[in-house]
């Protein structure tokens, strides 16, 4: 018996070593070669929907030769030009699956899965295709690749299918030649704009079925560059061709991130800084064949207009409406850093006296960009009313904003940039308290007037070391929070205080732990939590023990999604009364269900709903006609917007009554002002010399969400 057994342990163990001996690998990518691991080879696809003989091919070509040379045939790069892998959508899913490993999409497509890349979309916007290439090269083009991190992409570059024309059986060179015309589009909501502003009618149809339409008249006008008008035969088709370059057919060229995290530095360096270096040739390589491509249309017969500087400028004019309700889509924060940039390029210089500047330093890509977004539309509004009426003093005013991304020592060194500017009058400041302690220091420094229009620490407007250059249309947090404690004192035994690590929740707890005190009362406990926290079990676990009967909350929207979605899957059914710094990014949307079963009311200032005046209501007016919304109930942080608004307008009082740009004349006007009725109240006078705060308890309510995410006043 034992032998039997012995035999067959001895079979079966020679059997596994010949399966091992004798078993290969599925050849998986990146192929591994048999040798050492030294000698790796790894094979990737590059896929793009261009034909074989386009600039854009040749390039691809060029890049996969060059990365082999240089990392000594161990990258094998094969490309498949002309959707041979699937088309543009099919292709971007690939990659983020790892299942392809580079592809160059059109930045429309690309904007199905990532709405920022309907930037270079945007029609008129770049005045010269110079332009186009210095803001893709550019900050601006960096934060769009950067964004790719999202969707599982790394972003590398910018390569290019050429400027956008149209063409249609009959010339377009004026806004009415485009009434009634049936539009052949890209699936983009942006471009859809375009047409139907212009009087058009839109239809999205692949690219490849492009030319059958035009033929079978399904539709009779579309926008393309020139190479792909030639390649497709739409020149066959149709007889006009405008030459515009009205918006850019740019392609963005991505590494799917599970390929590149699976490579060696040295070879994510090769392919990332290939692909860069290879972009001047292959956009030349495009400008190029246009000439000849356009020589050979001509001769056929095509009929073609170049738009003439004051064409441009009509058309341009025309659809200038559609960009500004598409800013939050693409991101304030690029958007806002091209106009600096492209005004830096063509406007008056600093020291030219040409024009007024008032700087805008607040988050407009972070957690409280929502918040930043409002004050930046709350003041051009301000800024169109001002010089639709000539401007101030004879000159227009000009707003520059600058993104701090919620970071305070970028917050301070924005305020040196601006106030280095001889040209700025005044500094408008941002959402977080922490962020304006720093820039405040630095605006002192510079001696520039600074507005805020939401952060509320108490401390932001005392009035040492004078002279004091802060003033504020916002709440004060000596009086928010005694509004918000008092209501909880009146209701409930024992509220607790969940708060802010940082220099507004700090000073909100002391506000509390004070007003209470006053009234004889202890907090059931006051609860710590940090910025950027993520776990908040331990915090609402204290809560349970300490048997508060209410909570007093001090957070912005991030951390605010947590603490409710938390308290919410824990059972705590806590009545909450919330600062305002909730209303920013997507507290709502994140924490939906949690606010089904809670009971949340938050501090505000300001309402659509609720309008004071007829100045209110005018604003609510402009701004669903300029971001195209369709009530003020889609109107998002109200309170920025209107203390924004407002603002501007006192300042433009002041400096009327200085009758001077000198920002210590501004600064002294600002504190002697007329009475005027702004749209959040009237300002009888709005500061004094030893008040820079223009509102009061009166001035404080307080709100809730409605069933879709409306901000409206709570029920006294």
């Amino acid at each position: 018996m034992f032998h039997r057994f012995a035999i067959a342990a001895v079979i079966l163990v020679i059997g596994t070593i010949l399966a091992l001996v004798f078993w290969r690998a599925p050849d998986y990518r990146p192929s591994h070669s048999p040798a050492t691991a030294q000698e790796q080879v790894w094979r990737l696809r590059f896929g793009h929907n261009m034909p074989a003989d386009s600039a854009m091919h040749e390039a691809a070509l060029l890049y996969a030769k060059t990365v082999a040379e240089k990392s000594g045939g161990r990258i094998q790069i094969e490309v498949f030009p002309n959707q041979q892998l699937g088309d543009d959508h099919k292709m971007t899913e690939m990659a983020r699956r790892g299942m392809l490993d580079i592809v160059l999409i059109p930045t429309a497509k690309m904007s199905v899965a990532l709405p920022s890349m309907q930037y270079v979309d945007l029609p008129f916007y770049f005045p010269a295709r110079e332009d186009t290439y210095e803001m893709l090269d550019g900050e601006p083009g960096q934060m769009l690749l950067d964004e790719l991190k999202q969707i599982d992409l790394v972003g590398v570059t910018f390569w290019e299918n050429g400027f956008k024309h149209f063409t249609a059986n009959t010339p377009l060179l004026r806004p009415e030649d485009f009434r009634g015309k049936k539009f052949r589009i890209m699936k983009s909501r942006l471009i859809q704009s375009q047409f139907e502003t212009l009087g058009a009618t839109t239809l999205p149809i692949d690219f490849h079925a492009t030319r059958q339409a035009l033929a079978d008249g399904i539709v009779n006008a579309q926008e393309n560059p020139l190479i792909a008008i030639r390649s497709m035969g739409i020149d066959e088709v149709q007889k006009h061709l405008t030459l515009s370059s009205h918006a850019y057919m740019g392609y963005v060229f991505c590494i799917s991130a599970k390929t590149y995290k699976s490579l060696p530095q040295k070879f994510q360096k090769l392919l990332y800084e290939t692909a860069r270096d290879l972009t001047p040739y292959e956009r030349e390589q495009t400008h190029k064949r246009e000439a000849s491509l356009l020589q050979q249309m001509q001769e056929k017969g095509l009929n073609v207009h170049t738009l003439s500087d004051e064409e441009r400028i009509t058309l341009q004019k025309a659809v200038e409406p559609i960009i500004p309700p598409f800013e939050e889509v693409i991101g304030s924060h690029i958007l806002s850093k091209t106009e600096e940039l492209l005004h830096t390029k063509y406007g008056p210089s600093p020291e030219s006296g040409e024009q007024i500047v008032i700087g805008l330093n607040t988050d407009l890509s972070m957690a409280t960009k929502i918040g930043g977004l409002a004050i930046k539309r709350g003041a051009m509004l301000a800024i169109e009313e001002i010089n639709a009426r000539g401007g101030v003093l004879g000159k227009p005013l000009v707003l520059i904003a600058k993104d701090n991304r919620g970071i305070a020592g970028k917050g301070s060194d924005n305020v040196k940039t601006l106030a280095a500017r001889k040209d700025v009058i005044a500094i408008l400041g941002g959402v977080q308290s922490g962020i304006e302690t720093g820039s405040i220091q630095e605006a002192r420094r510079a001696a520039v007037p600074y507005l805020i229009p939401w952060a509320t620490a108490a401390e932001l407007t005392d009035p040492s070391p004078a002279p004091n250059v802060v003033f504020r249309i916002s709440a004060n947090d000596r009086d928010a929070v005694a509004f918000m404690g008092e209501y909880l004192l009146r209701r409930y035994r024992s509220p607790a205080v969940l708060y802010e690590n940082s220099v507004w929740g700090r000073g909100a707890l002391a506000r509390m732990e004070e007003i209470s005190s006053e009234r004889g009362r202890v907090l059931a406990d006051a609860v710590v939590f940090n910025i950027a926290q993520q776990d908040f079990k331990n915090e609402i676990e204290r809560l349970k023990r300490s048997r508060a009967d209410s909570l007093l909350l001090i957070a912005n929207s991030t951390e605010a999604i947590g603490i409710l979605n938390t308290l919410d899957r824990q059972d705590v059914r806590l009545p909450i009364v919330s600062h305002w710094g909730i209303t920013n990014n997507r507290f709502f949307e994140e924490a939906f269900g949690a606010l089904k079963r809670t009971d949340l009311r938050f501090l505000q200032t300001f309402s659509f709903q609720a309008p004071r005046s007829e100045k209110s209501a005018l604003l609510a007016h402009r701004y669903l006609k300029r971001y195209d919304l369709p009530s003020p109930e889609a109107i998002q942080a109200p309170v920025g917007v209107a203390q924004a608004y407002d603002l501007v307008h006192l300042l433009v009082l002041a400096i009327k009554k200085a009758g001077s740009t000198d920002r210590e004349a501004v600064r002294r006007a600002l504190e002697k002002l007329p009475p005027y009725e702004g749209a959040v109240r009237r300002y009888a006078p709005a500061f004094t010399p030893k008040r820079h705060d223009a509102l009061m308890e009166e001035d404080y309510h307080l709100a809730r969400f409605r069933a879709d995410g409306t901000i409206v006043p709570a029920r006294p």
